[in-house]
């Protein structure tokens, strides 16, 4: 059973990281080289779809980490599955304070017109992402490490 949550694990997170990693290199900056500021509606739809979806597998991840992190503790891998959870657990905090306020108002653009400050609150939200990023990066291969010792 610990084997089947190991795999379940990694393979949740491993998506996560793909998914976030491609909007920071690749989504958003290909949005922001659209003309006439064309990414803005864009960013606005990805704001609405992935504001819905993402706390949820964040959570999933969190607890999947957390549940097997407490099963395997003591075992020769379960410090790096602790210190993974525990990243999860600065990724979910990330999220909450810094990322979801605006990542609330740019979902709103497409129906409210946009901020005069809309580069600026952007270009912060990319920035927070890129710090996230890296986080969930680490958790994620502190997992694939664990997994094999575990």
């Amino acid at each position: 059973m610990q084997d089947v949550l190991a795999v379940v694990t990694v393979v949740v997170v491993g998506l996560m990281v793909g998914v976030e990693f491609a909007v920071a290199v690749f989504v958003n900056p290909i949005l922001d080289r659209l003309p006439d500021n064309g990414g803005l509606a864009a960013r606005g739809d990805g704001a609405r779809v992935l504001g819905r979806v993402m706390p949820f597998w964040y959570i999933c991840s969190l607890v999947l980490g957390a549940v097997w992190a407490a099963l395997t503790w003591g075992a020769a891998g379960a410090p790096l599955i602790a210190a993974g959870a525990g990243l999860l657990v600065v990724s979910v905090v990330m999220s909450i304070l810094l990322l979801v306020p605006i990542n609330s108002r740019v979902a709103t653009w497409s129906r409210d017109g946009v901020p005069a400050d809309w580069k600026q609150q952007v270009n912060r939200w990319d920035r927070f992402h890129y710090v996230r990023v890296a986080v969930i990066i680490a958790a994620f291969t502190l997992f694939t490490v664990a997994l094999v010792q575990v």
